[in-house]
Formats: C-alpha cells, structure tokens, sequence
C-alpha cells in the first residue's frame, strides 16, 4: 500500500496553483465582524451585483470563505493548549445578543439545612444506591419499594421494657411514619415560603423525641389556650411563671376619645374616597357638545335639501320617464298632458 504522506501529496498537486497555495489574509477584514464566544462572522463587504447576478453560488461562497478565514484568524490569536494531543482554545464572552422564548431558568434556592450544611462547611457523602440485606442475603435498594431491611415486613416486633405491654406494635411504628411524613412535607412548605418570603400559617407543634425546656414551655402556653375560653379560665399549676409566647394583646380605642382626631379620620376617610370618583373636563364636555350640536344641525340640512328639491320637481312635472306626468297624476284638466 502507497504511503499516507504520498497520497495526500499526489491529491495536493492535483489542485491548480490557486487553490493550493490561497492566501490567509483576507482583504478588508476590518470590516468583518466577529464574536469568538459564539464563533460568528458577519461578512459585511459590498457585492458587485453584476457579478452576484452572473455566479451566485461562487460569490456566496467566497464571502462565506473570507469570514471563516478571518474568524479562524482571530481565533489563533487567543491563548491555546494542547491537552492529550489537541489544541484547546479557550474562548471569550459572546458580545451578540441572542433573543430567547423564555426567560433564564432561575437557580433552585437552598434549603434551610443545606444553607446550614453551607456554613458549617458540612460535605454530603454519597451513599451506595443498594445495601446487603440480612434477611434475603442479597443486594437491595435502600430506599422505595423491595426496600433492604424493611421494618414493615417483621412477623414480630419486641416490646419495649418501659411500653404497655398491650399496646399495638404496628400501629404505633405506622402512627410514627406518618408524623415524620407529614414534618417532612411541613418543613418543605416553610422552605418554599421562606424563599419566596411568606408566611406558613401555624400548626403548633410538630412532635419531636427530645423535647427541649423551651419546647415544653410553649407546648403548655398551647395547651392553656386550647379551651373553649381560650386560656380565660384555665386553671395555674403552682409556682407556675407567665408564658413569653402569650402573644400581642390586641388594642382598642375607647369609646368617647379626642373629637379632633375623629374628625381627622373621618375627613382623611373622605379624601380617599373622593380621590376614586373621576373628575370632570369641563373644557373637553363642552367642546364635545359643540360638536355634537354641529354635527345635528348639519344632518338637519342634509334632511330637509332632499324634500324640497322632489317638491319642485313635482311642481315641475318632471318625472323619471322624459318629463312625463305617471298616469293618474295632475288635475283632471292636465291630465295626459305635458307642463310646460
């Protein structure tokens, strides 16, 4: 087999001298525009149209040449590596602005544990998608459905020392999940409100293995107000101090007060609604029932001309057939007979 350096140097001296050995400076290149970042040439030279009209395709393409030529000009002048045997370019900001449908997805907001875990420099280690199972001696996933070390599927579970003998296993493990359920869903939805800077309405206290002294003093302002009098006629423990979580008081103005700030209120009440009612052009009201008495006593004209022009003609005797009178029209002396 012919060496590849022989191959490609028979099919170059094939070429004509032209096409070999084409210059890389390209004439006015100054006004060629370029943007790197987006490897776009706009080639805005002059066409002779004559020429344009004589051979489209070869004009077209050689100031498609000429743009790509000094795009890769530009191009070489920018700092290159070579990574593994190729060169990397590394390439600028694009200038052009390119329109879009829909606006720049925005970036998702850190939750209050990752904003936490940030802070703390806490770095999440990356968990094996499956873990050996005991039970089957075999490979399973560690969350979702044929789970690893499912708690759900035990035929028995031991009752703890300290526990109710008669009390239901599973249905308290079931009533557990459900509560962790639904702390997880609660706290999603106050990340979501604190992103968007809301407020998620109150649901007391969500349950919790080490209730801590500040836990337990609003779990019991809580339990205070949760009668039908809300709290007015709870009784006190002994030696019991006031709760810090009682809330605002609300306040009310009394009855009979200052008639000079009463009157105040009321004429800023006033004000307010008055500004909501639309004011009156009267210059634009009147120039526009002018025009509407205009436009009346020139429809009146046009009414009336009509009228009397058919009277005269009937006075006339001119009718639609050469000035002929219609039959049974005139006097009975007239009748048949032209009017002068």
């Amino acid at each position: 087999m012919a060496d590849k350096q022989t191959v490609v140097d028979n099919i170059l001296s094939s070429k004509n001298e032209e096409d070999k050995f084409k210059s890389i400076v390209v004439e006015n290149s100054e006004i060629i525009d370029l943007d790197e970042g987006l490897l776009l040439a706009v080639n805005d030279n002059k066409i002779d149209l004559k020429e344009f009209r004589k051979n489209q395709e070869e004009t077209l393409k050689s100031c498609a040449r000429d743009a790509t030529q000094v795009l890769f000009n530009s191009l070489w002048q920018l700092p290159v590596e070579r990574v593994e045997g190729s060169y990397l370019i590394t390439l600028p900001e694009p200038k052009t602005w390119l329109p879009r449908e829909k606006p720049v997805p925005k970036k998702k907001p850190l939750t209050k544990w990752q904003e936490y875990a940030k802070a703390k420099g806490i770095l999440n280690k990356k968990k094996s998608r499956k873990v050996w199972d005991e039970v089957t001696q075999d490979y399973k996933p560690r969350w979702g459905y044929n789970r690893a070390n499912d708690s759900t599927k035990d035929w028995l579970i031991e009752v703890p020392a300290n526990a109710d003998p008669m009390e239901d296993q599973y249905a308290k493990r079931k009533t557990a999940k459900q509560e962790r359920v639904a702390k997880n869903e609660l706290q999603r939805l106050r990340n979501i409100a604190r992103t968007q800077k809301k407020k998620v309405p109150g649901v007391g206290l969500t349950p919790t293995e080490q209730p801590s002294k500040d836990y337990l003093s609003k779990a019991l302002a809580i339990a205070h107000k949760s009668t039908a009098s809300i709290g007015k006629f709870t009784e006190k423990l002994a030696k019991e101090k006031p709760s810090k979580y009682t809330g605002k008081k609300r306040k009310f103005e009394p009855t009979i007060g200052n008639l000079s700030q009463e009157k105040q209120k009321q004429l800023q009440i006033l004000d307010v609604h008055a500004k909501k009612i639309p004011k009156i052009d009267v210059t634009k009201a009147a120039n526009r029932a002018l025009r509407e008495e205009d436009e009346q006593r020139s429809q009146r004209k046009s009414n009336k001309t009509p009228k009397k022009v058919r009277g005269r003609k009937a006075m006339l005797g001119l009718g639609k057939k050469g000035g002929k009178v219609r039959k049974g029209g005139g006097n009975k002396k007239t009748r048949g007979k032209r009017n002068i």
